[in-house]
């Protein structure tokens, strides 16, 4: 089904794989008719090279300085970016920028905060010169494929989903500080990424869907690292025997593999999709040269993939469908299991319950977003539902058109009309069940979703209140076929429905009639709109010469993800509010780190204000007597005081910048890890000042409570030092461990020294 190559390889012609080894660069020259074949040369035939190439500044394809066409964001996103940017000089959008509202558009959460929140935007949009995308239209990802997409064309977004290579285009998720830098004119910048060559052959089976495909793909890579921080480039045969949305479906989730972006091999079916939604000219013919090089292989039968599930909590937990229903017991036991790792023990979780008959029953069914509300999805749905009844149990339907277009499409069609037939729910264009924010399940409910992520308590449940709902991925036949069957889990292969695959007609006049656009023209008379619970980030410092650090916070799951560091669901009306939104910072993981975070922060408070440390925290005397009595020079005018938090791997999910700038609000300097998951955490930890620092796996020379002291640590930065001394330091003695500094940029550095992004545009 899914085979990875321990090797690099040669593709040739655009379907003849030649594993790299002691004559595979002659076999490739031979393949292709020439004389010979350089493996470097041939590194510059994939499609994402030239894209990258066309998008760099620096003269030097080693280091990047990337410039991207146009800026996405939505609105629990938008804000932050346009404060940091006002704050560091904005006068105007210098590239497209498109805030959509499909996060907070219920405005349900927080009094008036949500709309208030939509109102800052669309100012903006008229002030800077953006264009403003109202609530309920479409989500953030949709709109971007259906009007912002082109062939060769890069998009940078605030949403880590941010995945239109299907289309041609090379988009990339990261947190808000790398849009600010884009609105200030200034570069992304990163080493050249490896490309990973995505295989695909065969055909799908009927009742095979994109989430089952991606799903399959996970569940392959994400455990060994195989696309980690890499570009996912599709091509061979297979590529073609899958539609637009098919290949947009497979396309979306590649966030979950933790790959940096993808590009997909173009053709008359994309060329298609352009023409349908009137941007013909967009369209361009994306193919790998003759020969080209890959950085690994992914191989894919497409007539071997099966109706997937990615059981909880995490998406590269996966089976087919026929497995988990073939071994219940067993994959059940599995589960629990590793929900005492993903729970850490704080609530009683059983799958047991869902057993019936033995048959595995579910509760709650949801077709969202920007993976699921696509038009093929909804309609495939809509084929194997037609005449059937969702029942007037527990078990519910709900679907989300991925925008306004596609809904108009599905009432005009009937394919709307044949679900609410059946019980569903037909709601409009939304991402709230992929974060917590809507459709949340009851508790101990089991609910299955064509949607992104299923970390846990991402569906909206609190651990802190003794809750917990499990979310299991899907895809939306799948989903269709077990809500006809009750609530039982059944993979759409084993239903015999008629797939009618209507063609889609996309008509924007709904968009002409409500989404502003000023066509790139700023109007510097604008007032911007501040709701109450806007507010602007607090100051934070320059690197001080010297550093204390208290660990307040110690995770060792194998993985941490952004939910875990900030939660997702009803925290997102604070999203626009620092302070706010900091309160929330690792509460289902850890809920006593606000408080000592506070408590460390106090005390640098008061170094800043000129007052003794001690004062504001007593149990800092004995360590600093000891760092003073050891090490000469240090004071309080040169030796900063913060927290810093210890996880295995953090950063895993979503692109929010909050997971870094929380912890810094409440005084963090640092986090210490064995490695990050992504990149873009890591740059959100950068970009706020703080430290990404690395250590060893292996036993712990330090545990929570204790303090580091990281001398000279300013001057290490300055030197562009790897290797970190540092020492853990008690009341009675000083312990030297080892730390270590990733490669930073120049300009990484100075943000970092100057104490975060803010900082580094003010000067």
């Amino acid at each position: 089904m899914v085979k990875l190559y321990d090797s690099g390889a040669y593709l040739v012609n655009g379907n003849k794989l030649i594993a790299d080894g002691a004559d595979a660069a002659k076999e490739a020259a031979a393949a292709a008719g020439v004389s010979t074949v350089d493996k470097e040369t041939a590194k510059e035939g994939t499609i994402a090279y030239g894209i990258l190439k066309n998008h760099n500044t620096s003269g030097n394809m080693d280091k990047l300085k990337v410039k991207f066409d146009m800026l996405t964001s939505h609105d629990i996103t938008f804000v932050g970016i346009i404060q940091t940017a006002r704050a560091s000089g904005l006068e105007k959008f210098p590239i497209p920028y498109v805030l959509t509202n499909c996060h907070n558009s219920l405005c349900a959460v927080g009094g008036t905060i949500n709309e208030d929140d939509h109102m800052f935007g669309l100012s903006c949009a008229k002030k800077y010169g953006g264009v403003y995308v109202p609530p309920h239209q479409a989500v953030i990802h949709q709109f971007a494929r259906e009007m912002l997409a082109g062939g060769g064309r890069m998009i940078l977004g605030s949403d880590s989903h941010t995945r239109y290579g299907a289309l041609g285009t090379m988009a990339m998720g990261e947190g808000g500080p790398e849009l600010v830098k884009q609105l200030l004119n200034k570069t992304y910048d990163i080493n050249r990424p490896d490309v990973v060559c995505i295989y695909l052959k065969g055909e799908v089976v009927p009742g095979v869907g994109p989430q089952d495909v991606a799903l399959a793909i996970i569940g392959e890579v994400f455990d060994k690292g195989y696309v980690n921080n890499k570009v996912m480039e599709f091509v061979g045969p297979g590529v073609s025997s899958l539609s637009a949305d098919f290949r947009i479906g497979v396309d979306v989730m590649t966030t979950e593999t933790t790959c940096l972006s993808s590009i997909w091999r173009t053709d008359d079916k994309i060329k298609e999709f352009y023409e349908i939604h009137g941007r013909s000219g967009d369209y361009k013919e994306l193919n790998p040269a003759s020969v080209a090089y890959y950085d690994g292989v992914v191989e894919i039968d497409l007539s071997a993939i099966r109706p997937m599930i990615a059981m909880p909590f995490h998406p590269s937990n996966t089976y087919t469908i026929e497995e988990v229903n073939k071994n219940l017991k067993d994959v059940i036991h599995d589960c629990e299991e590793r929900a005492k790792i993903s729970l850490d023990g704080q609530v009683e979780y059983s799958l047991q319950d869902k057993i019936k008959d033995g048959k595995f029953r579910v509760e709650q069914g949801i077709i969202a977003g920007c993976a699921g509300g696509g038009f093929e999805n909804i309609c495939a749905a809509a084929d194997i539902l037609d005449g059937a009844s969702i029942g007037c149990d527990e078990f519910t339907l709900s679907v989300y058109p991925a925008s306004m277009p596609v809904y108009m499409e599905l009432v005009k069609n009937g394919a709307a009309a044949k679900l609410m037939a059946t019980g569903a729910v037909m709601k409009t264009a939304f991402c709230g069940p992929c974060f917590g924010a809507g459709d949340t399940p009851a508790n101990n409910a089991f609910s299955i979703r064509h949607s992104t992520r299923n970390f846990p308590n991402r569906e909206g449940s609190k651990l802190q209140s003794g809750q917990i709902a499990s979310v299991a991925l899907m895809d939306a036949r799948s989903i269709a076929a077990t809500a006809a069957n009750g609530g039982v889990l059944t993979p759409a292969t084993e239903v015999n429905a008629k797939f009618e695959a209507p063609k889609y007609f996309f008509d924007k006049t709904i968009y002409e009639k409500r989404v502003f656009d000023s066509k790139g023209v700023a109007d510097p008379s604008v007032e911007i709109k501040f709701g109450p619970n806007i507010k602007d980030w607090p100051a934070m410092p320059a690197l001080t010469d010297n550093m204390i650090l208290k660990v307040v916070s110690e995770i060792h799951d194998p993985v941490t993800t952004t939910d875990e560091l900030i939660p997702s669901g009803e925290t997102s009306s604070y999203r626009s509010n620092p302070l706010g939104l900091a309160e929330f910072t690792l509460s289902r993981k850890d809920p006593e780190y606000v408080g000592k975070a506070k408590e460390v922060r106090a005390a640098e408070v008061a170094r800043e204000e000129g007052k003794d440390p001690k004062s504001a925290l007593a149990e800092i005397e004995g360590i600093w007597n000891k760092i003073v009595s050891e090490f000469d020079g240090v004071n309080t005018e040169n030796t900063g005081i913060g927290s810093t938090i210890f996880a295995v791997k953090p950063g895993d999910g979503s692109a929010r910048e909050q997971a870094a700038s929380c912890q810094k609000v409440l005084g963090g300097w640092a986090n210490i890890a064995n490695e990050y998951a992504t990149k873009r955490y890591r740059s959100n930890l950068i970009n706020w000042g703080m430290l990404p620092l690395l250590i060893e796996r292996g036993d712990l020379p330090f545990k929570k409570e204790d303090y580091i002291f990281i001398p000279d640590v300013r001057k290490a930065i300055e030197n562009k030092q790897t290797d970190i001394k540092a020492y853990v330091v008690t009341d009675k003695d000083v312990r030297e461990i080892g730390l270590k500094m990733g490669d930073l940029t120049d300009d990484e550095r100075t943000i970092i020294l100057k104490g975060c992004l803010i900082n580094y545009y003010r000067g």
